[in-house]
């Protein structure tokens, strides 16, 4: 039985238990002419068996009336509850009860799908940065690690609609795709393309060829571990100065600077603003390195008459206590912990 039909079988046998003992109750105060507390009593007493009672012929045969009902209901009782604790650990099944409860309020969150050598490093990122995430995962190591680390989880197989559309896929701001298996990765990247067309979805190849595939699946971006490898070795060996102020930069570990991309909303006071009279440098003692237009046009160095656009992205570099002091100019608000906005 599913967790859902579960729960809804156990509200249905609730209801009618309490059905059942304000009958018991009802009927008893109206045949014996006895107080509700008496008559609670009688109840209890009838449905359990378990002491004698003066009755009259009628109190007689309501009590056999409610022996015979209650015992089915008893009995399927019962059997509900003998069968939570066969199926597995019933404090288990609470706590997954509870993590597809907090899985319904989630909205603009990240699904990560595997939590191997890449998932975790995705996860962590996205949890150390306070942003919303579920993970998905059948594996009982994977899952225990998720649960060590107080990250909402779901111990089921991410290739199933069903099973995206529980961590809520409709609702997801991301979702990326690092399972062991490109096929899987592939099928994944479509499934969840099918159920959000919004979805900005980065996928997982470990085979060559396989990135043309995860496209025509839907995927936004797509990262081949052994060319990203490759790449960061070369980049080590020819510009190891440079390597090492960005992996700094972008981790955020080690100085206080930071690298971060923010997309201006029409409600901006920056819109329609050139650089130099947005006073962006001077103010917040950032520098805003490239431009991402909303037509995906990219302008490098700007110049500091390049005006500034709803829905352009501004990467812009600096202190991370002025970063935050541009983020609220921006967004009009204060972060959420250390969560970043994200395009």
């Amino acid at each position: 039985m599913s967790p859902s039909r579960r729960s809804h079988y156990a509200k249905i046998l609730l209801l009618s238990i309490v059905c059942l003992f304000l009958i018991g109750t009802c009927g008893y105060m109206v045949l014996e002419s006895i107080s509700p507390l008496e008559a609670l009593y009688l109840t209890v007493g009838t449905l359990t068996t378990v002491a004698p009672f003066k009755l009259s012929e009628g109190g007689r045969l309501f009590a056999v009336v409610l022996i015979t009902s209650g015992f089915g209901l008893v009995a399927a009782t019962a059997a509900f509850l003998g069968n939570i604790f066969l199926e597995g650990n019933a404090l288990e099944q609470y706590r997954r009860h509870k993590v597809r409860k907090r899985l319904q309020c989630l909205n603009d969150h990240y699904i990560v799908c595997g939590h191997g050598q890449m998932g975790q490093i995705v996860a962590a990122e996205l949890f150390q940065k306070g942003l919303p995430l579920v993970v998905i995962d059948n594996d009982e190591e994977a899952i225990e690690r998720c649960r060590e680390l107080g990250i909402p989880h779901l111990e089921e197989d991410a290739m199933e609609e069903d099973h995206l559309v529980e961590a809520g896929v409709e609702r997801a701001k991301g979702l990326i795709s690092v399972v062991n298996r490109d096929a899987d990765n592939v099928f994944i990247v479509l499934t969840a393309r099918s159920l959000n067309a919004d979805l900005f979805i980065c996928a997982r190849a470990s085979s060559k060829g396989v990135e043309k595939k995860l496209f025509r699946a839907g995927a936004d971006h797509v990262v081949s571990p052994y060319a990203s490898a490759a790449m960061r070795i070369t980049q080590n060996i020819l510009r190891p100065t440079i390597t090492d102020f960005l992996e700094l930069a972008l981790s955020g570990e080690g100085i206080e600077l930071a690298l971060e991309e923010l997309k201006i909303p029409e409600s901006s006071p920056f819109v329609d603003s050139s650089l130099m009279d947005s006073n962006i440098r001077n103010n917040f003692d950032l520098i805003i390195v490239a431009i991402k237009r909303h037509d995906g046009t990219r302008i490098y160095n700007p110049s500091s008459l390049e005006l500034i656009h709803a829905g352009d992205t501004l990467v812009a570099i600096g202190p991370q206590r002025n970063m935050d002091r541009f983020f609220e100019a921006v967004y009009g608000r204060k972060r959420q912990g250390c969560a970043r906005e994200q395009t």
